[in-house]
Parts: structure tokens; sequence; C-alpha cells
């Protein structure tokens, strides 16, 4: 008998060592013939060196680490793609597109690789990235007041070409300059310029976009809720964005800035408590972030906690300092803390660059481990919450650990939740942004630091936005959900999607499901399509320009 189940148990691992190999098998024959299908359509538009990198590519690890700002993802045991696509032109992601699709090959989209969860360069699946370094122009039209931006662009690019031609043109985005716009902009996009401006989403006026069928579309031929979907909504559910078209702004001559430290044993705590009733309320030209982290006395040398108060005003120093007076005369404000700037020297101010060629650079500087998660206050949190904070931030000694405090309020607050997929607008006192990073490699390590900053997420709970407890696109946490591999249930996605997008996840659904029906455009937290009985089977021919809504 034991030898009839030995031999059963023996035929059965022969079977299954068999049918693994002809998988195997042809799976390898199904890669191949994919980077053939690339290899051939695009040898005929370029010169191929210029556009692909496998693995046998001497320069394919160079071209896939160099925009791979977070090290959890970049050790020898995280997937690599089958291919790097480094296209020059459209026609180039179009054949990527058609290639993937018919191979069942996921594609991955990346303009600047800043996203913390890795998903522009990393999957568990068979996939090729589309990296877009090499679209990166930036068109500056100062009569208009416009720009077409490639989303392969930097915001330093951005930034350097507008100010190149004209001193009182500005763009609202972020402050770090190596930040792709790809993802920025069509996460909704914040920075210093939010209060008195908006989100970099808010200004897009155009778009070009690849999709599922290999098309080109812009703003007319997508339709007005595809265009709608991708201007906040992570347009990497719907397609390859390859260019936006934004109204710029205008800004004054002079603008002004401060940056202002103050510990513990300076009273950091009752200023940090009396800024939540004060930033979200001043004059919408006034910008003061919270920048919180336990630092190293000046006293005893003991350790402390540092909150730093680092504001733009549009405008000049008098107009703050007497803005300041009447608003927050507590925090000390005095000329000699500020200085007064171009507005792209206010942009390197902040960030930490010397030149304005600086701008021009595509490397993030800080390439380290992190984690970061993020959530919105809407009702001031009690002096004795944020002393409850200082003793989570005191448990982390060695690794820069922040949480930065963006305040809301001026034009955030007029703007409708529903005007672009980004919900989070009036209501909101400010948004919290948490941070660690750590130098030591393994994942021990990794998983100890990301179990800190989880314990903080979890004591903010009570005190922060509930039903749901909302989070920023563009702050990455697949700790809140995740899709399945391949095709996932719209509730599984809700208990994310409604996170980042409120009831906007509803209408992203709509659109995704009538343009992208297939799921083609996926990723552990991209929108997934859903069976509507309205909807009939649209297949390669969804119709661009009809209205779902």
């Amino acid at each position: 008998m034991l030898k009839m189940i030995t031999s059963r148990a023996s035929l059965l691992l022969l079977c299954f060592l068999f049918l693994s190999s002809l998988s195997w098998a042809a799976s390898a024959h199904a890669n191949e013939a994919f980077l053939s299908c690339l290899s051939s359509q695009l040898q005929n538009s370029t010169n191929i060196s210029q556009v692909i990198y496998t693995p046998s590519n001497p320069s394919y690890l160079s071209v896939l680490n160099f925009s791979a700002q977070n090290f959890r993802f970049t050790t020898l045991d995280t997937p690599r793609p089958l291919v790097i696509i480094t296209p020059l032109q459209e026609s180039h992601i179009q054949i990527t597109v058609n290639c993937c699709r018919k191979y069942d090959i996921e594609i991955r989209i990346r303009s600047g690789g800043h996203d913390y969860e890795g998903l522009s360069y990393v999957a568990q699946v068979p996939f090729a990235i589309i990296d877009l370094r090499n679209m990166s122009s930036v068109s500056v039209d100062v009569e208009e007041k416009t720009a077409w931006i490639q989303a392969g662009a930097t915001l330093g690019q951005v930034y350097y070409y507008i100010a190149n031609k004209s001193s009182t043109l500005a763009f609202p985005a972020g402050i770090c300059p190596s930040v792709g716009v790809g993802g920025h902009f069509s996460g909704g996009g914040y920075g210093m310029l939010m209060r008195k401006f908006g989100l970099a989403a808010d200004h897009i006026i155009d778009a070009r976009l690849i999709d599922v069928n290999g098309r080109i579309l812009n703003r007319k031929s997508m339709g007005k809720d595809l265009f709608w979907a991708i201007r906040g909504g992570g347009s990497a559910s719907f397609g390859v964005i390859s260019a936006w078209k934004v109204n710029l702004i205008t800004v004054p001559e002079t603008v002004t800035v401060f940056r202002i430290n103050k510990t513990l044993e300076q009273n950091a705590t009752t200023l940090v408590h009396q800024w939540q009733y004060i930033a979200p309320k001043i004059d919408e030209n006034l910008f003061i972030r919270v920048f919180l982290s336990n630092v190293n006395s000046s006293i005893d040398g003991n350790k402390t906690i540092q909150a730093s108060f680092t504001a733009l005003f549009v405008g000049g120093v008098d107009d703050l300092l007497s803005l300041m007076q009447d608003n927050f005369s507590e925090l000390g404000l005095v000329q000699e803390n500020c200085i007064e700037l171009t507005w792209i020297e206010s942009v390197l101010n902040l960030f930490g660059g010397e030149s304005v060629n600086n701008l021009l650079n595509r490397e993030f500087p800080f390439k380290s481990n992190y984690k970061l998660k993020s959530d919105y206050v809407k009702v001031p949190i009690s002096e004795s919450v944020f002393e409850g904070i200082w003793e989570i931030l005191y448990e982390e000694e060695i690794n820069v650990v922040l949480m930065v405090l963006n305040p809301y309020g001026g034009v955030m607050s007029k703007i409708s939740e529903s005007k672009i997929p980004f919900p989070h607008r009036a209501g909101n006192l400010y948004h919290i942004e948490y941070q660690i990073v750590w130098a030591e490699e393994g994942t021990t390590a990794s998983e100890r630091h990301i179990n800190w900053i989880r314990r903080l997420y979890k004591y903010m709970t009570p005190y922060v936005s509930m039903n749901p407890r909302e989070a920023y696109i563009n702050y990455r946490d697949l700790d809140i959900g995740v899709n399945n591999e391949g095709n996932t249930s719209y509730a599984q996605a809700g208990v994310w999607g409604t996170k980042y997008y409120k009831k906007n996840f509803n209408r992203l659904v709509k659109v995704k499901t009538l343009v992208d029906p297939s799921n083609f455009f996926r990723n552990e937290q991209s929108i997934p399509p859903k069976f509507l009985p309205w909807i009939q089977r649209i297949g390669d021919h969804s119709p661009m320009g009809k209205d779902i809504m």
C-alpha cells in the first residue's frame, strides 16, 4: 500500500514538474514574441538602441535605477521589467501599448520615479516600463500665459523654462525639482502656492493621451469625462499621458519667504496648536507649513522636538509683517527672518538649491529607504494629543522622521470637490504627511521602521478625517488597500478608492468602464472597471467624446 501511495505521489510530482516546465516554456516564448514585436516595430522608426533596454543591455540597470527614488524597491529581490522603453516620440508609446496589449504584458509608466510605493517601476507579473525621461520639453507662450509640458519633464525643468521667459509668470506645483510632472499633475499636485492658486491639476486645460487602443487623444477627442478623470484621478488607470497644456499664473516681481524654528523649550507645542486656528484662515497670499521632527537640543544636547514654520508670501515683506502681527504675533516674526526674492529664487530657497541651473538636474539627491502616509485634519488637535505625538517621534532616535502640516483654506475651500477627481477641499484645516527615512538595508530594518510609522498613523486615528479616513493619491500608500492581480472587484477597490477620491471614486469607475473595460491599464491601486447594465460591450470601439454624467 505504501509503495502504491509513493508511486502515485511520484507520478503527481512528475506531472506537476512537466506542466510547470510547459508553462515556463510558454511564458518564455510569449516574452520573446513580445520583445520581437517591440523591436521589429521600433526598428522602423528610430535608432532602437536609444529607446529599448532589455536585461542583456549593459545600460539596463542604470536606466532602471536612475529614476528609482526609494531603495526599498531596488533590491536584488525586486521584480524587474522585461524591457524599459524610453520613447522619443508618441509613436513609440503607441507601439509599446499595442505590443503589451497583444501579449498581455503590464505597463508601468514613469516620469520622475517619486511614487512612494514604487508602482511606476515594480510589478509582480511580467511588465514593461515606459520611462518618459526623453519626452521632457517645455514650451511657454508668454502672451497666451500657457505652456505645453511633456509628461517626462520635471518640476524643476518646468520652473526653469517659465522663469527663462518671464519673471512674473509661474506655476503652482510642488517644491521638489526632480518630481516628474506626469504623476504629479495627474494626482492633483500641491505646493506652496496652493492657498492662492489651487493645485497643478486645477490649471490643466488640455492633454495628449495614448489610450488602450493606441490612439492619440486630446481634450476634444477624449471627451469631458476622461479629461475630468485624468486631472487628479491618476492618469495611469486610463492611458499614457504624453503632454499637458496648462494655464500659467501671474505673480508679483517680489515674493517673501521665512523659516522660523521653535523647539519644545521655545513653546513649540503651544505655537503648533495655535497655528491650526490661524494658517487655514489667514490671507490666501500666505502659506505657512510646519515641519515637525526630533532633533538634538542646542541647550543640553538631549532629544527635543522642533517645529519649523516655513512660509511663502505672495507679496512684499512689509505687508507680510503687518499680516503676521495682526494674526500670529506669538510666532515672533521680524524683518530679519524674512527674505524678499523673485518667484524662481523662492523655489530654490524653499528646496535648498544653489543655482537656477540646478533645476534642470533630474536626479534626486536624497535617495534612501522611506515610507510615507497621509491624513486630513478637520478639527483642531489638542496640545495633549501633540504631546503624545512627541513621545512617538522620540522613539526613532537615528533616522529621519517628519510630520509635515500643510494648511488649507483660501482658494482650496472655494473649489467644488467634484470639479476634478481630487476631492480634498472645503472642510479641511490641513493635510498631514508622515515620513520616515532610513539607511539600513534589509527586510528586518524595513519592517521595523514601517511598523513605527504605522503606530504613529494608528495613534492619529481619532483626530483626523473619518468615514472615510482620507488620503492623498500622490502619497501612495498600499497599507490602505490593494487590488487583486489582474481584475479586482468594485467593492474591494472602493476600500482604498474612497479614501483617495471620496464620492468621485464612483465616477472614475464609470469612466474606466467606458474607456478601458478590459482593465489593461492596471496596478495595485488603479481604478477598476465595473459592468454597468446601461453600458453595452464596448471592446475596441469604445466611443470617445461620449458623456457619461
